[in-house]
């Protein structure tokens, strides 16, 4: 079979096909080393089960890849932390109750979102092939608090639409079974993370 060569410089499309030029790393916007200690409040979670806490430790882990060596003081749930602290919401006084206690700088609080899910089905042709699929709609919201101040430093918020496993049909209706989130939610959390810790992780442009 003959092969046509033409070099790249006569390509249009010699950018999007990465003809040429170099990438350069370009470091973390934000680096958690000025913010230290750093404290987090297990995020708060919509959905029944883990999701809040696998979403955290999700979060910890992400928000280190290219940070180095970063001290977290984990607070434990929202009503733990306020606990601590004899407050009975999470405002400015409490925030900055909270880092006298622990002497921290900064906190990081979270929620996320889950929304129902939407269950679909497929019947093939013959009629003799049945499937079932559940789409959800997620959004995890992040900020950063200054505990001597107790004002807002950062926030990012990311939201996934994504199709979601343990879908089985019984009775001709679609039940979802979520006993193990991180199975069901896995992906979805991972995807909402990776998308709010960008600010944190390096990153790379072509020049």
């Amino acid at each position: 079979m003959r092969r046509l060569f033409v070099p790249c410089a006569t390509l249009t499309i010699a950018a999007a096909l990465g003809c040429g030029g170099k990438k350069v790393m370009v470091p973390p916007r934000i680096d958690l080393q000025q913010h230290e200690v750093l404290a987090i409040i297990e995020f708060a979670s919509s959905n029944e089960g883990k999701l809040g806490e696998l979403a955290t430790t999700r979060f910890m882990e992400d928000v280190r890849i290219d940070q180095g060596l970063v001290r977290i003081v984990e607070l434990g749930t929202e009503e733990e932390a306020l606990r601590q602290v004899d407050a009975e919401r999470l405002d400015r006084d409490a925030y900055m109750a909270l880092g006298a206690e622990h002497n921290v700088a900064t906190i990081f609080t979270g929620e996320l979102e889950i929304s129902d899910i939407r269950p679909t089905v497929s019947i093939s042709g013959d009629l003799r092939n049945l499937g079932a699929a559940a789409d959800v709609d997620a959004t995890l919201t992040v900020q950063m608090i200054e505990t001597a101040s107790g004002a807002s430093l950062w926030s990012r918020s990311a939201s996934v639409t994504q199709r979601v496993g343990q879908v089985s049909l019984i009775g001709g209706r679609p039940i979802f079974d979520a006993d193990d989130p991180e199975h069901a939610y896995g992906e979805l959390v991972y995807a909402l993370v990776d998308l709010v810790t960008a600010d944190f992780k390096v990153s790379w442009v072509k020049q």
